[in-house]
């Protein structure tokens, strides 16, 4: 590892320590995993947190709320036995532009997964191999898998709407959203809940939105001017160099920058007290 990979390794420990916490999890989506104890109820509800997880935080945390509200005490319930009287429970909801029956269509899928293989984890496991490079491969069979499902019974067609909550790898997109329920299910630590065992965390693709892509360029990870796919493998192949065995350890705690420190990329004198402040600014006091 190079001299400027092992600073960098230091400052991420740093702020892992920091921040990888569980008390540290609100206001993140993951907060509503941990709203149940029953694995198969925190497995469905991840997918639908995770789902959600874009727009303001305020609102992805209102939507979810009204969300669960709707399912009752049991997502795992609601879905298995998902008909159309709980459909119409889903009837008024919205999230931005995700609508109650974009999700009444996606219980509709994970419903006929669970009864294939008995949960999300097993039906996503068909079609991952340890011998890919990464996760994307598996991702990929898995969406097209649900989507195919599903224009079996519509002429053919898909929604707007369920696309993009299965969003596929081949279209270039960074998957921000799917790869963040995987770190959620796979990972295991404080805050991370190490409920599916199939999957090898070194292989998961590490999420990325606008903000970590700031953070990442700021640290030198990569080197493109959009997030897209292409960033986010850049990105974890520069996190696997740092940690090869887990190479989304750090993606929380690096989300806390902007989500506890209220990180705009402008600089404001609390900058200083940030372990990234000394990849940000020169002494002179504009970013790098």
């Amino acid at each position: 590892m190079s001299k400027r990979l092992v600073k960098i390794k230091d400052v991420l420990e740093k702020l892992y320590a920091r921040y990888n916490h569980r008390s540290f999890i609100k206001p993140d989506p993951l907060q509503f995993v941990y709203q149940y104890s029953n694995h198969a109820d925190m497995e469905i509800a991840g997918f639908l947190a995770a789902e959600l997880a874009y727009g303001r935080v305020q609102q992805i945390e209102k939507s979810l709320s009204n969300l669960f509200a709707r399912m009752g005490p049991s997502p795992y319930e609601f879905v298995r036995d998902f008909n159309k009287k709980k459909r119409q429970k889903l009837n008024g909801f919205k999230h931005r532009f995700t609508a109650g029956s974009d999700i009444a269509d996606l219980l509709e899928l994970l419903k006929t997964a669970i009864k294939q293989t008995g949960g999300i984890e097993s039906y996503f496991a068909r079609g991952y191999s340890s011998g890919d490079a990464n996760i994307l491969p598996g991702l990929q069979k898995f969406c097209d898998s649900l989507l195919e499902k599903y224009a079996k019974t519509h002429n053919g067609n898909t929604t707007k709407g369920l696309r993009y909550l299965l969003t596929l790898p081949s279209d270039g997109s960074a998957c921000k959203r799917l790869n963040l329920f995987l770190r959620w299910m796979v990972r295991d630590d404080d805050v991370d809940t190490g409920l599916w065992k199939s999957i090898d965390k070194a292989k998961l693709i590490v999420p990325i939105d606008v903000h970590m892509g700031r953070l990442c360029k700021i640290l030198g990870l990569y080197d493109r001017k959009t997030v897209s796919l292409a960033s986010a493998i850049d990105i974890t192949k520069s996190f696997t160099e740092i940690e090869p065995a887990d190479p989304a350890k750090y993606d929380f705690a690096l989300s806390r920058i902007g989500i506890m420190e209220d990180c705009s990329g402008s600089y404001r004198d609390k900058c200083r007290d940030c372990e990234l402040f000394g990849f940000c600014w020169r002494s002179s006091g504009y970013r790098i």
